[in-house]
């Protein structure tokens, strides 16, 4: 019998402290062994208890939970849940705290919703099973110049379509592969499994903080060299279409694997319209979202990469596909930009 995660529940509203410990008391594998209303009282209760996982919200008095986020991972780092509202705020700090450290974030239910806080308890349980190493990623914006100097200067674009799909720790590490890209790389989609409001202010960061031009995807827009396109949560799934100008194409479907957008449906896609002149890569995530996928790239020409274990959050999405042969190669997070850059650089004339 496992034993089950400890939990600190951290929120200045006693609504809501009781909302989140009832959610995760419900399941046996998990136990709330503690409650906090700010940042003094969290200290505290994380010296006394020594909780496996933290739930935080993010705004609070005295000290708000990015900076209570940011002490917490330099002097005694734990996975974190960030507990966040599901405004274009919230994202922004939602996605400032994936970047400090955080192991997820889940959005604050409406009034009525009939099923608060759905993946959180999946989501502690996962973060109690993480055995990640928390490092602070700190404040990259100067990076991509100086990074990407040489790179931009020696790549020469070719004819792939690169797709990358991520899931739990996908924050810093799509920032990690991405910052390694050049102005003039391939066009690039990805599917992050990622709340509807948190896409936009991702791909805004992503887009401060990398060469490329990110964007959020558009129902239409042509795949060109240069741009990286991060799908949109919400209702719609992420597809590439139209051989003769490959675009995006944002469908309406049923989740897949649980999720919408999926990254099956990308890669499934990106199988069919590229097949060879294509790129698949996993990164760190929970369950098995994207594994046949990339197993369908593979097979139709595509080279595929995966994040190895060492180094993801969550070795799940990673370790099914590279079960099931999917995965050609399995690579360090801090190796795989470099490597997709390498495999998609342009040949000699004749060559491709």
């Amino acid at each position: 019998m496992s034993v089950p995660a400890r939990v600190l529940v951290v929120d200045d509203s006693a609504t809501m402290r009781g909302l989140i410990t009832a959610v995760l008391s419900a399941d046996p594998d998990v136990t709330v062994v503690g409650q906090a209303a700010d940042a003094i009282e969290a200290r505290q209760a994380i010296k006394q208890l020594d909780p496996d996982v933290i739930t935080l919200d993010i705004e609070m008095p005295n000290m708000n939970g990015l900076e209570f986020l940011d002490k917490i991972m330099r002097l005694r780092p734990m996975p974190v849940i960030m507990v966040s509202t599901l405004t274009h705020k919230g994202a922004e700090a939602s996605i400032a705290a994936l970047e400090i450290g955080a192991f997820d974030c889940v959005g604050k239910p409406h009034p009525g919703d009939p099923n608060p806080f759905g993946d959180l308890v999946d989501k502690v349980k996962a973060a109690a099973r993480s055995q990640r190493k928390l490092i602070i990623t700190g404040n990259k914006a100067a990076a991509p110049a100086a990074a990407n100097a040489n790179a931009a200067s020696e790549y020469r674009a070719g004819r792939k379509i690169i797709a990358i799909g991520a899931s739990t720790g996908g924050v810093e590490a799509l920032i990690t592969v991405l910052q390694k890209f050049p102005a003039n790389c391939p066009p690039t989609v990805i599917t992050q499994h990622m709340p509807h409001t948190f896409t936009r202010s991702f791909a805004e960061r992503l887009n401060r903080l990398c060469a490329p031009t990110v964007q959020e995807a558009t129902d239409g827009a042509r795949l060109e060299i240069g741009k990286i396109y991060l799908a949109p949560g919400g209702e719609r799934h992420l597809q590439v279409a139209n051989a003769a100008a490959p675009c995006c194409r944002l469908v309406e479907r049923a989740p897949v694997n649980g999720h919408r957008p999926s990254v099956d449906v990308l890669f499934d896609s990106v199988a069919e319209l590229a097949g060879r002149n294509a790129i698949g890569v996993i990164l760190t995530g929970m369950g098995r979202d994207g594994a046949s996928g990339l197993l369908k790239m593979r097979h139709a020409g595509a080279r595929t990469f995966g994040q190895n274990e060492k180094t993801c959050v969550v070795y799940g999405m990673p370790r099914v596909a590279y079960e099931l042969g999917a995965v050609e190669t399995q690579l360090p997070l801090g190796s795989i930009g470099e490597e997709i850059l390498k495999t998609a650089a342009a040949r000699k004339e004749g060559s491709e």
